[in-house]
């Protein structure tokens, strides 16, 4: 885990990627619960690239939530922009077929 196994190129990359795509998971009151890693799971196992907004009631700071998640799912921490943090875990079942 962690931003060093992305180059900076891949970086730059997946974050034009994802400049265009919606939060799909919402990190609230409760903080990281075993619901939200379930649900960034699915959704990094079907997009691979997922942005997680925080909720204004989250009580972890955007940083901290960022590391949380990452770890537990895997995940690349591509981007933290305000209270939204984009996260990228390679599917190799996904074609791509270009």
């Amino acid at each position: 885990m962690g931003s060093n196994s992305l180059s900076s190129k891949q970086v730059r990359h997946l974050r034009g990627l994802g400049h265009h795509l919606e939060p799909i998971v919402m990190l609230g009151r409760e903080g990281v619960t075993d619901n939200v890693l379930r649900s960034l799971d699915a959704c990094l196992l079907a997009h691979e690239l997922v942005k997680v907004k925080l909720q204004q009631n989250c009580p972890l700071e955007k940083g901290e939530a960022a590391t949380a998640l990452a770890e537990a799912s895997r995940a690349e921490i591509v981007q933290i922009l305000g209270k939204t943090l984009l996260l990228y875990r390679r599917n190799p079942d996904i074609r791509k077929d270009k």
